[in-house]
Parts: structure tokens; C-alpha cells; sequence
């Protein structure tokens, strides 16, 4: 099975596709996650979601908005909230995970290779096949 991270992107626009993804896709739900980086003193947060191969086929996405939300563990923006509340409305939570942050990779295409070994070690997204 293809596991690859599809980026929407920061903005407020993306996080409200990513929360219709969720909505319109709840049957292939699989997990979610809300990714934890820190650069220097500040914490953001990457929401990204993946879903179930469509029926014969091979490829699991996973999107993502990386990197684009300020995080305090304490008061949650906005972004998180409405990522949150699209998840209630499927009877789902967000797994929490701390990663370090992409910068720290030379391409982002490792960061995400980087990702998908944690998920798969931690059993949140099938084992290559």
C-alpha cells in the first residue's frame, strides 16, 4: 500500500477543506492527528487526517496543513477548534504526536518519510504491503 502526505496548505481556507474532507469522507476514515513541532520557543501545529484506500485501490492519502498553526497547549486558535469539531461530528478525536519540526530535514519530502515510519511503527496507518 502507497501512503503519501498531500499538503493543502496554513490558511484558514485549508483547514476548512481538511474539516470537509472529513465530513464528506467519514466512511473512509481511518485516523487523525494533530502533529506538535517546535522551532525555537514557538510550538505549531500540523492537523492532517488519512483515509482508507478507495476500494481496489492501493493509496492511502493523508492531508495535511503543516506547520501553519501557532500552538499553546492551553488555548487552542481557531484552526485547531474547527479541526476538532469536524472530528466530533464523525464521533472521532485527533491523536496527538510530537515530531520534530520540517525545517530540521534538507527536503520536505523526507520530513513526510520521516512521518509515515512513526505511523507505521506506532500501528496508526497499515504496514507497507
Amino acid at each position: 500500500m502507497i501512503q503519501r502526505f498531500i499538503e493543502l496548505g496554513q490558511g484558514y481556507g485549508d483547514i476548512y477543506e481538511l474539516c470537509e474532507l472529513i465530513q464528506t469522507n467519514e466512511k473512509r476514515f481511518h485516523n487523525a492527528f494533530l502533529i506538535i513541532s517546535n522551532k525555537g520557543d514557538k510550538k505549531f501545529a500540523s492537523p492532517a487526517v488519512a483515509f482508507k484506500p478507495v476500494s481496489e485501490g492501493k493509496f492511502m492519502p493523508i492531508y495535511i496543513c503543516r506547520e501553519g498553526i501557532p500552538y499553546d497547549d492551553e488555548k487552542h486558535s481557531k484552526r485547531i477548534e474547527l479541526f476538532e469539531q469536524a472530528l466530533e461530528s464523525i464521533g472521532k478525536k485527533a491523536i496527538p504526536m510530537d515530531v520534530k519540526h520540517s525545517s530540521y530535514y534538507q527536503e520536505t519530502a523526507l520530513f513526510y518519510n520521516h512521518l509515515i515510519g512513526i505511523l507505521r511503527m506506532n500501528n496508526l496507518i497499515p504496514p507497507m504491503q
